[in-house]
């Protein structure tokens, strides 16, 4: 444990003299002298000489050779690759399209394939990648470690896919919900930076959420938390393809938008509807203030519930701001209680809707690294 204590030292606050080792975790000076000698050993901390009020002295860091870490995240018609050194450090990254609707096999057959090239191209070789993180874009049993819904995702179905990439990949694997890593991303290095109680908002071709309660993910006791496309605004509604009526995502999510539009506008994208109504379309401006409506009213739930301090708002409808943010807020105020709707702020998320799920599928790839660290430091 107190091998453990000087390490989370060094890694909270960079390099530190084995002086401010023992400040900082309250062992003595002798103890942190040996600590050290151990961790050095094991690779765990770069030692360095350095001068300190005129006297020698020696630098601890966290080895720089700790490992690559590795993100792939799926869309529903793309997966996205990074290789790292942190979350904040990506070395490399590619995107690569998917056929909608693809099957698992063949988008884990992808990534594992993506991953190996860029861990290859940074000259380490596999063995110097640590982890790995796969979101998906669909509710995570984590009792089953399989997508939660029948009707979302069904290429995926039945597949344990963090056991299957860990085949794949040889190294841990985790497997999380897109949302609740963009939440991840934006708590570590965006919008919910310092946020105790916070909502992030994904809209893009479907609506997610994650939660942050206490500084921390909240995931819910199956790990399904934040399925607010799933909530029912209308129970005489469309029909969802999770099987129930009137959920949110039959209101906003992508096919609901494209369909209100194909008689005025034809065939578009939903990229396209964004790139109009930000140059001044009418009727995409319409339907993206129509959804902003609908996702207040979803929102004003989850502001009585948990009264947060921050709804941040991800996914490739954020390019659009307050378009839909000055709907949203109007909806909160109006079916929030007052107390509620007025201590929350609602604002766009600070990372590019591409990146904010990378982020925190790197951020949770470190963690895992760190837990390793953690095992290999206790069985010594």
């Amino acid at each position: 444990m107190n091998r453990l204590r000087v390490l989370d030292a060094v890694r909270e606050h960079g390099a530190l003299t084995q002086v401010e080792i023992a400040g900082v975790t309250g062992l003595s000076a002798a103890t942190v002298s040996n600590l050290v000698k151990e961790l050095d050993v094991a690779g765990m901390v770069d030692l360095r000489p350095s001068i300190r009020n005129g006297r020698r002295a020696t630098q601890v860091s966290a080895a720089t050779s700790e490992g690559l870490l590795a993100a792939a995240v799926f869309g529903d018609r793309d997966i996205r690759v990074a290789v790292a050194t942190g979350p904040g450090d990506i070395v490399s990254q590619r995107r690569m399209p998917l056929p909608a609707d693809h099957a698992a096999d063949e988008g884990m057959s992808r990534a594992a394939r993506l991953v190996q090239e860029l861990v290859e191209a940074t000259g380490q070789g596999m063995g110097g990648l640590r982890s790995l993180v796969v979101g998906l874009p669909a509710p995570i049993d984590t009792v089953s470690g399989q997508v939660g819904s029948e009707g979302i995702l069904p290429g995926w179905q039945g597949i344990a896919v963090a056991a299957a990439m860990e085949d794949a990949v040889q190294v841990p694997v985790r497997l999380e919900n897109t949302a609740n890593l963009a939440a991840l991303g934006e708590a570590r290095l965006g919008a919910l930076q310092g946020v105790s109680t916070g909502v992030f908002l994904k809209v893009s071709y479907g609506v997610g959420a994650g939660l942050i309660i206490g500084g921390e993910l909240f995931r819910g006791s199956a790990g399904t938390a934040g399925e607010i496309g799933h909530v029912t605004i209308d129970e005489n509604g469309p029909v969802c393809r999770c099987g129930n009526r009137g959920c949110l995502d039959t209101f906003v999510g992508a096919r609901a938008v494209l369909a209100a539009l194909r008689p005025t506008h034809g065939t578009l994208t939903f990229r396209d509807v964004i790139s109009r109504a930000l140059d001044g379309d009418p009727g995409c401006r319409r339907v993206l203030e129509d959804s902003g409506r609908h996702l207040g009213v979803a929102l004003a739930g989850v502001v009585n519930l948990l009264n947060p301090e921050v709804v941040a708002l991800g996914g490739q409808v954020a390019r659009v701001g307050e378009l839909v943010l000055g709907p949203m807020r109007e909806a909160i105020e109006r079916c929030a209680i007052p107390s509620a709707a007025a201590s929350v702020e609602v604002r766009v998320g600070a990372l590019a809707p591409e990146e904010a799920d990378v982020r925190g599928a790197l951020t949770l790839a470190d963690q895992l690294r760190e837990d390793a660290d953690r095992a290999s430091l206790t069985l010594q």
